[in-house]
């Protein structure tokens, strides 16, 4: 019960800023309450594939996904992230903690680009119409980078996700957020399922983690609304900031 506890007052706070907050998940698993870093990163990805889907239908549904790109760079980051965990798995345990941290403050850095220079993306970045092939490379570009990176670190690598379909693919703001989490699904599955064939899953704690996070995001969701949004925006970029530093604390 405490831990479901306190995922549920984390819920409300990743709710509050609408992140899946994976590395937070995992910051508090391992320091907090002492879960194994490989298990808690094999549960932060078997959760994200829970935290994701209601996301991934509401965005679909406001037509808010791009369903070409999202398939193949979900297809081919499905693929790395599973090759990821079993790279994650040959990491010592303390190197892992220290990747895992460097990862999340580097999330940071890209979740600052994505809020603060939006307008200049938005500005810039436009579609172009280009051959299959060259579609197909860089689709599958931004799978494997971020495929690896959630696979290897348990995180969900939105902010990177988010910046390659802009970037690359050249999708707009609003597709970029909706397609994200389209790729997400598949690549938060398929390195959960590496992790569970190593033996690092726990089924109960991924029920009291779930069990805590959902019921508290929808009731943080409510707060987002209320409150100006240059404190939004710090709010976000501070969360994997702390989760990052919560780790060194190992």
């Amino acid at each position: 019960m405490i831990i479901t506890f306190t995922m549920f007052l984390i819920g409300i706070l990743l709710g509050f800023i609408g992140a899946g907050g994976s590395g937070f998940i995992i910051a508090i698993l391992t320091v907090v309450f002492g879960v194994p870093i490989h298990t808690a990163l094999g549960t932060s990805l078997a959760a994200m594939v829970f935290t994701t889907l209601s996301g991934a239908y509401s965005h679909y549904r406001q037509g808010n996904i791009d369903v070409k790109a999202g398939l193949t760079a979900g297809i081919f980051g499905a693929i790395f992230s599973y090759f990821g965990s079993r790279i994650a798995v040959g990491i010592p345990v303390d190197s892992l903690h220290w990747l895992t941290a460097g990862m999340l403050f580097l999330s940071a850095v890209m979740l600052m680009t994505r809020l603060f220079l939006v307008n200049r993306l938005k500005e810039t970045n436009k579609s172009e119409t280009k051959s299959a092939v060259s579609f197909l490379i860089r689709a599958a570009s931004v799978g494997i980078v971020t495929g690896v990176l959630s696979g290897t670190f348990g995180i969900g690598s939105a902010p990177f996700i988010q910046l390659g379909l802009l970037i690359v693919l050249g999708l707009s703001i609003q597709k970029s957020v909706g397609t994200t989490m389209l790729v997400i699904l598949p690549i938060a599955m398929a390195g959960g399922i590496g992790y569970y064939f190593e033996g690092y899953f726990n089924a109960l704690l991924l029920v009291q983690v779930l069990a805590g996070t959902m019921i508290g995001s929808y009731i943080g969701a409510k707060f987002t609304n209320h409150v100006p949004v240059p404190i939004l925006k710090i709010a976000m970029v501070l969360t994997p900031i702390m989760a990052g530093a919560t780790l060194l604390i190992l």
